[in-house]
């Protein structure tokens, strides 16, 4: 048995401290503020389960991180992931090129014509070409799913401490040493970083080598928009989540889950334009201030491409994606330390998945895939 720090309790630190508890490790949480809080990437009840990448290696992860889920639901005793099913269309998704990987990778799929899809799903004007859909997407509880793996991991006996920042890792004798930014500490033989947005400002300080650093990718972090719109009369439901990419934006949307929900019972979908938000250093850096243009730039896609909501949000909200240039994620480390960055706009499908990767790249057990690993340079 070994003693971990896991640094962060979001999405990716609550999988991978219930993952290493599973293991009979010692595992200490240090959450800087509270498991999936709100200046996170983790917080909220919807985020996409989609199975539709272009490249065949990601669409093989999701249908392993699906086995995952259903493993990590029925040991929490709940539904986690919502039915949804999702729609592909827009010609920057080339729906033909997906459904081919999907023919790989095995993933039950239809491609239909614009025309078969709108007597489906009348509530979206789908204009033309291919639409791909595939029912096995869902939507994901986020707040729900880390908490569900926090009390997994306290009964595997992990200890998770909050409102604990971390400043820096130390080397001290055979281990290493956590220091908090009001000095206190904490002392283990491993440790896991998983700080999301906050790691570009927390990298430095990790105590890593110069030559994992030079070759660690550089992360941006962005303050995304999303809004609710609400549903019209006879629209509301059932919505599929979707992405359409048209040739200047790339726009996703899904039942909005207790996020959405009205004072009346009424409910509604959450749209966002993919990487529309600002570039800020590091979560320290987020006001929360929505954008004025963009709100305006999404309303107006709504009124073109979606008749089935009211084209006026009535909530909106800020997150954090945090991406590498590959949009890759990056899962390596070096001396004890693992650096985990599952990039915050595709992460949280793959979460119960990447949680066990990180353990084993943290436990020696087995590297994580090549293209998640530093390219250190000398």
């Amino acid at each position: 048995m070994s003693t971990f720090i896991v640094v962060g309790a979001g999405l990716a630190g609550a999988a991978t401290a219930w993952q290493l508890t599973r293991r009979g490790h010692e595992v200490t949480v240090l959450e800087r503020s509270t498991p999936a809080n709100a200046e996170g990437s983790s917080h909220g009840s919807a985020r996409i389960l989609r199975y539709a990448y272009p490249d065949p290696f990601y669409a093989l992860l999701a249908v392993d991180a699906r086995r995952e889920w259903d493993e990590l639901e029925r040991l929490a005793g709940e539904r986690l992931v919502s039915p949804a099913g999702a729609l592909d269309f827009g010609p920057s998704r080339a729906p033909a090129d997906l459904a081919a990987v999907f023919e790989e990778a095995g993933v039950e799929h239809e491609l239909l014509t614009a025309g078969e899809a709108a007597a489906r799903w009348p509530q979206f004007d789908f204009g033309g070409g291919d639409v791909l859909w595939h029912p096995a997407a869902g939507v994901i509880d986020a707040e729900s799913a880390v908490a569900a793996m926090v009390r997994l991991a306290r009964a595997g006996g992990a200890r998770i401490e909050t409102g604990w920042p971390v400043a820096s890792v130390e080397r001290v004798h055979a281990g290493l040493r956590v220091v908090g930014s009001d000095g206190r500490a904490e002392e283990a033989e491993n440790v896991v970083v998983t700080a999301g947005g906050w790691l570009p400002g927390l990298l430095g300080d990790l105590g890593l080598p110069a030559a994992f650093l030079s070759g660690f990718p550089p992360l941006q972090v962005m303050q995304e928009n999303a809004y609710h719109f609400p549903y019209r009369a006879g629209s509301g439901g059932p919505w599929p989540t979707f992405i359409h990419g048209t040739r200047d934006m790339l726009v996703y949307g899904l039942p909005g889950g207790r996020d959405a929900v009205l004072p009346d019972g009424r409910s509604g979908l959450k749209v966002a334009e993919y990487n529309g938000g600002r570039p800020i250093f590091s979560a320290a850096a987020q006001d929360g201030v929505i954008d004025p243009a963009n709100r305006d730039r999404v309303a107006e896609y709504v009124r073109r491409t979606l008749p089935g909501l009211v084209p006026e949000p009535y909530a909106e909200t800020t997150c954090l994606f945090t991406n590498t240039p590959t949009e890759d994620f990056v899962i390596d480390g070096v001396g004890g330390i693992t650096v985990a960055s599952p990039c915050s706009g595709h992460g949280a499908k793959f979460a119960p998945l990447l949680g066990r990767i990180i353990a084993d790249a943290a436990t020696g057990e087995r590297p994580a895939p090549a293209r998640f690993r530093v390219d250190r340079r000398e």
